[in-house]
């Protein structure tokens, strides 16, 4: 009988398929005792272990390419991080084995992030999977994964680390669904960057029987448990009219009667430029520049390493914009030589520019390298910085760029609510705003934004979170100045036409949903975009504002 869950639809597509479920987790080793003469013998199989382990991830981004060799590359810093092994070693001294030892003290850090509420929370997934994967190898036994399988499936699991689902076969997986994990979670990132379709934080998932058939809806977040052939057909048929609006519409982005909406790609680096390219983007609205300071926390990377990625992206797109992003440390990416390490709550501590703010020589060389990259090209960047407060943070900005003699417009994110609430302000020292609404929806309702449990409050659609992108939009437009999203929001092809309507003059996403936005942009008129984000805003919940759109924009 055909049975309906919804959970939250992070990658457009539909699939349908035969489950198969991720493999269990690595079990539990056993606590025993080990004499005081082994100790050295097994610190070192941990060691080993874990530089194996290491190797393994980077191997496995090396393969992947693109925004998931980033995940992977952080994902092996985290195996190496020197207080956990530090804490392995003590353990193994006091009698652990090697495998217990890796065990408890991940654990001990599990907890510690996951008890503490921080903004790290997000990634106990990711350290989980690097904890199975050490133990798995110190164990002798195969590490728990994707399944192994002919045909092509559906995959559920309680939540995908980084390092499954950027290996993931699309000929293979059709499509997956966790219990776990949220609209910006690792996962979701990848999912969208593979163009797999994919539905999160839906509860339950794991008790969908091996085998049974389902429908998976990316887009809407509905799961249809032994559709019926019906419904199968309906699927089938939307799926396909959706491929063929987006064969079907080619070019800039505009709405129906000709306004214009460049539609741009966020990239991680070079490797990411090609399937923006391919998918038509207009440009670069936002290049995550923290990628590069990534490969070492302990430095920053040199000035002539970092020219030679930017005037990569640069080189990209000579008639387009590239939006370029400075450093974003702190809270989930935290560096050595930058951000504080015993911030009791790093979300809300010194991240972004004013961890900038406090080491300018690593502002400087960075904003001198973004200087060095554009000489001679004809596209200059525009600079922004991450989590502007107010109007004197834009203004120690701005001075940086201009004391580096950068020539470039400078920008600002609105990831915090009083930079939305101020913005007209914040507008007296730079040129343009944009929204990185992953992170003001983060901030606005205090929910964080990796954590499934809180997953209704960090949905784009929220309409506390519109009247902010509207204040901003109005803001830019009363200072003749122009104000983007680059958060996920943009990559939501019904959201892109309210947000469009809020007044925002461009859209940035991953390359994979570029099409789609396109397609739909190009069926409304600017008054529809309009009207909708009225609806939307008038709305009580996320879920009334998003019907209340639709309802507009489908002429009902």
């Amino acid at each position: 009988m055909e049975t309906t869950l919804r959970g939250v639809g992070v990658s457009h597509g539909v699939a349908i398929g035969e489950v198969r479920h991720m493999g269990t987790a690595v079990l539990e080793p056993p606590a025993k005792q080990i004499p005081a003469d082994e100790a050295e013998r097994e610190q070192g199989r941990a060691r080993q272990a874990v530089e194996a382990v290491a190797a393994d991830l980077v191997a496995r981004g090396n393969l992947a390419g693109g925004e998931a060799q980033h995940v992977l590359e952080a994902q092996a810093m985290m195996a190496q991080d020197p207080e956990l092994i530090a804490d392995v070693d003590r353990r193994i001294a006091v009698g652990s084995t090697a495998e217990r030892g890796v065990y408890d003290a991940f654990a001990a850090y599990r907890a510690l992030l996951a008890n503490a509420g921080e903004y790290l929370a997000g990634r106990v997934a990711d350290l989980d999977d690097v904890r199975n994967r050490i133990v798995a190898r110190l164990l002798g036994v195969p590490m728990p994964g994707v399944p192994d399988s002919d045909e092509p499936y559906v995959l559920i699991a309680r939540d995908l680390a980084p390092a499954d689902t950027a290996l993931l076969d699309p000929t293979l997986v059709l499509g997956f669904v966790t219990e776990e994990g949220g609209p910006t979670s690792h996962s979701a990132i990848l999912a969208r960057a593979l163009g797999v379709p994919a539905v999160v934080a839906l509860p339950g998932a794991g008790e969908i029987a091996e085998g049974t058939v389902v429908a998976v809806d990316g887009s809407t977040g509905e799961i249809f448990v032994e559709p019926s052939q019906e419904k199968r057909a309906e699927m089938e048929s939307a799926s396909a009219a959706r491929k063929a609006a987006l064969s079907a519409v080619t070019g800039p982005g505009a709405t129906s009667d000709g306004h214009k909406v460049p539609l741009l790609a966020n990239v991680g680096g070079p490797g990411d430029v090609p399937a923006a390219l391919e998918a038509g983007a207009e440009g670069v609205g936002l290049f995550r520049t923290e990628f590069l300071f990534l490969d070492d926390s302990k430095q920053a990377p040199s000035e002539e390493k970092q020219v030679e990625a930017y005037r990569a992206v640069l080189e990209a797109f000579p008639e387009g914009r590239v939006v370029v992003r400075v450093l974003d440390a702190g809270a989930d990416k935290p560096l050595e030589f930058l951000t504080p390490a015993d911030e009791p709550n790093p979300a809300l501590g010194v991240r972004g520019l004013r961890s900038l703010l406090d080491h300018p020589d690593v502002l400087r060389t960075q904003l001198t390298a973004l200087s060095r990259a554009a000489e001679g090209l004809p596209v200059y960047p525009e600079v922004m910085a991450p989590m502007v407060a107010d109007r004197a943070d834009a203004k120690a900005f701005a001075d940086a760029c201009r004391e580096a003699g950068l020539q470039a417009k400078f920008g600002a994110m609105v990831e915090i609510p009083s930079a939305a609430l101020r913005a007209r302000s914040i507008l007296q020292e730079v040129e343009f705003l944009s929204l990185g609404t992953n992170d003001l929806a983060q901030y606005t309702f205090a929910a964080d934004r990796q954590v499934g449990a809180v997953s209704r409050l960090q949905d784009p659609w929220q309409p506390a979170l519109l009247d902010l992108v509207a204040l901003s939009a109005e803001a830019a437009r009363a200072e003749g100045k122009s104000c983007g999203v680059c958060g996920e929001a943009a990559s939501d092809p019904l959201l892109a036409c309210v947000l469009t309507g809020l007044g925002v003059t461009s859209l940035s996403m991953g390359a994979a949903s570029i099409p789609y936005v396109r397609a739909t942009l190009a069926k409304h008129t600017l008054a529809q975009c309009e009207r909708a984000a009225s609806a939307a805003r008038a709305a009580d919940s996320a879920d009334e504002a998003r019907l209340a759109a639709q309802a507009v924009l489908s002429g009902e």
